[in-house]
């Protein structure tokens, strides 16, 4: 009979008894017991670790009812066959990466994220509270799909006078996230669409696509945005475009690009444009530029915004508004699908920009990153003569052509010795061109501090200097 080494802890945060059923449990899962082994009477277990026979007793019982063991009357606890389990050993932790992860970088210039230190937490807290206490039944029940009818209209209302996107509420779907909207749009169109996505583009846009098996093509820029040709060539259906500030260019697409657009949509049935404007709201000379539905007059132009930049990507908030006759077709096909946001967040949302507090919050973001974006390109050009900048009229990052001999992998490389992390202009190719041009490097510059961004450019002069 094997012998049960164990010294019971009578202060650990684990019971006696608890002790002993985890001991015996993983001694039985490792093979140290034999089938059909008999264990150690109750009493001379309880002897032999000086507890109460009680104790053995919980142990032994809750093995027993868990298939481990087996109880004969007046013989007592016996190892059951358990062949049929693995014999699990501890997974061995794997040697953590030593390699540089962004969260030691000391600087972090990522296109992603807002600045975290404006965002109006008491107020939101207070309007959370507010909500809450408010004894609205409604919280506790199944809301639209759409997503609920109050928040959806202060969005088509906000869309009117701001983006000049002609809407109404019943053409909006609320939703978490801009890729959930994706997934719905390739349910709600035909399974043989091609879509024909920017490159350089969104990094995830061409993972959703492959990930779903659809068929897309990346179709090359210009200084304009995207090349007509290559589009009137590619034979696709929906074409997926971020027009008034293109990431990662930064290009905004001219009044007359936009018209050809609207032309190559409207010259066959079953065509549609996807505008995505992420980052609209933001732009530094003049008014923000006018959407692209707000031109189209045959119902061609699905628009995508959230509050990702406006607010922050963690509300995990976005929108989508249909043509009529596709939102036809969602509400006779995919109406099922619910609404993922909570109800909670999307009546605090609704309450934030009925009483005005949306805009205001806009306009001081609106004044915050127009100074970060002034002081890093100060020091830009002060401190990288051999870096031309492009991109930096609207949204929330530039970008950086370096002129000194070195490729973006060596870049990179040294701005990250430097503690400082960029982005190559790189990865955001679908399919990276054949002749390479200059090294391009994204710089965002949302969620870096005021203080940090003359020393962040100081550390890339020296990285990228010697």
């Amino acid at each position: 009979m094997y012998q049960i080494n164990l010294q019971l802890q009578s202060g650990a945060p684990q019971t006696l008894t608890e002790q002993l059923y985890q001991y015996l449990k993983e001694s039985l899962i490792k093979g140290t017991f034999k089938t059909h082994e008999k264990l150690p009477s109750k009493r001379n277990l309880a002897q032999g670790l000086q507890c109460s026979i009680n104790t053995v007793q919980a142990a032994y019982n809750q093995l027993a009812d868990e298939g481990y063991l087996q109880t004969r009357e007046k013989s007592g606890y016996y190892v059951a066959d358990l062949g049929g389990i693995l014999k699990l050993e501890p997974k061995q932790s794997k040697e953590p990466d030593r390699g540089q992860s962004e969260e030691s970088y000391r600087y972090n210039f990522s296109p992603q994220g807002v600045d975290h230190q404006r965002f109006p937490f008491s107020l939101w807290r207070r309007l959370s509270h507010q909500v809450i206490t408010s004894e609205d039944t409604e919280l506790l029940s199944i809301s639209d799909p759409k997503g609920i009818p109050e928040l959806r209209s202060s969005i088509a209302r906000y869309l009117r006078s701001s983006r000049g996107v002609h809407c109404t509420d019943q053409q909006i779907i609320i939703s978490s996230g801009t890729e959930f909207l994706m997934q719905l749009l390739i349910q709600l169109l035909s399974e043989n669409t091609v879509y024909a996505i920017e490159n350089p583009g969104y990094e995830k846009l061409n993972l959703l696509f492959k990930s779903n098996r659809v068929h897309y093509v990346s179709l090359p820029l210009d200084e304009h945005g995207i090349e007509v040709a290559s589009l009137q060539a590619s034979g696709a259906d929906v074409l997926s475009i971020t027009p008034s500030h293109q990431f990662p260019t930064g290009r905004i697409m001219p009044v007359t690009r936009r018209l050809q657009l609207l032309q190559w949509a409207n010259e066959k049935s079953g065509r549609y444009i996807l505008e995505d404007d992420y980052d609209s709201e933001f732009r530094y000379g003049g008014k923000p530029i006018p959407s692209l539905q707000g031109l189209d007059g045959q119902g061609k132009v699905i628009y995508l915004g959230a509050f990702s930049k406006s607010l922050s990507p963690a509300l995990r908030i976005s929108y989508m508004v249909l043509p009529e006759v596709l939102m036809e077709h969602y509400e006779s096909d995919l109406s099922f699908y619910f609404c993922p946001v909570p109800l909670i967040e999307q009546k605090i949302l609704h309450t934030f920009i009925e009483r005005g507090h949306f805009e205001r919050h806009l306009n001081r973001m609106r004044n915050l990153y127009r100074q970060k974006r002034e002081l890093l390109v100060t020091c830009i050009s002060s401190l990288l003569p051999f870096a031309e900048i492009t991109g930096d009229s609207a949204g929330l990052h530039l970008l950086l052509h370096i002129h000194n001999g070195m490729k973006e992998e060596e870049l990179i490389r040294r701005a990250n010795q430097a503690q400082v992390q960029v982005y190559g202009l790189s990865r955001y190719y679908s399919q990276l061109p054949e002749k390479k041009g200059t090294a391009s490097i994204l710089l965002g510059f949302a969620t870096v501090e005021m203080d940090e961004i003359p020393k962040a450019v100081s550390l890339l002069q020296k990285a990228w200097s010697d």
